[in-house]
């Protein structure tokens, strides 16, 4: 057998069919259109219209929930971190949101990283994390290591607070002025 030699199997590829191209192709004329009507023309937009009858997708209750306060975390299990360290990835002593992106493990997260306890964590590492499940706790502890927790202030609260602060700076301000 040869490179040149190399086919798809019989049937595998169908050639689509040319519609308006005489009476001989089969589908000339209207090309498979019918006769007259919206949907005869260019440019119908009526999918899922259903002649004024409520359409099915909008007879179906929703479903579900979407919290818009939710905290993004990147979660990290334990194995993850102890295969890093022993690939040399993990240096040092100290694992927290930026060496963990750095090493590959954590992606997004905007509000931080989670540790998890899927896997075992023999190194003896202080970790700096948004969150840590509890028996990843004691795994890290029972290894030798530590945690600290950090409370991780999403960028509006943020902005937020930094306003008030110019604000009640500004009164104060004022204030002294007229005093």
């Amino acid at each position: 057998m040869k490179l040149n030699d190399l086919r798809d199997n019989q049937g595998a590829r169908k050639s689509k069919i040319r519609v308006g191209r005489g009476i001989g192709s089969g589908k000339g004329k209207t090309a498979g259109r019918g006769q007259k009507g919206q949907k005869s023309r260019e440019g119908v937009s009526i999918a899922g219209f259903e002649g004024g009858q409520m359409p099915l997708h909008m007879r179906l209750p929703k479903r579900g929930f979407n919290n818009i306060f939710a905290k993004d975390y990147a979660e990290v299990n334990l194995g993850a971190i102890q295969k890093a360290v022993d690939a040399g990835k993990l240096t040092g002593d100290t694992v927290d949101h930026e060496t963990l992106k750095a090493a590959g493990l954590a992606r997004g997260g905007k509000d931080g990283v989670r540790v998890l306890a899927k896997g075992e964590l023999t190194a003896k590492l202080t970790f700096t994390v948004a969150g840590v499940s509890g028996s990843a706790r004691e795994a890290i502890e029972k290894a030798g290591g530590s945690v600290n927790v950090i409370e991780v202030v999403p960028a509006a609260e943020k902005a937020a607070a930094k306003k008030g602060v110019k604000y009640k700076e500004r009164q104060a301000h004022k204030a002294s002025f007229k005093a």
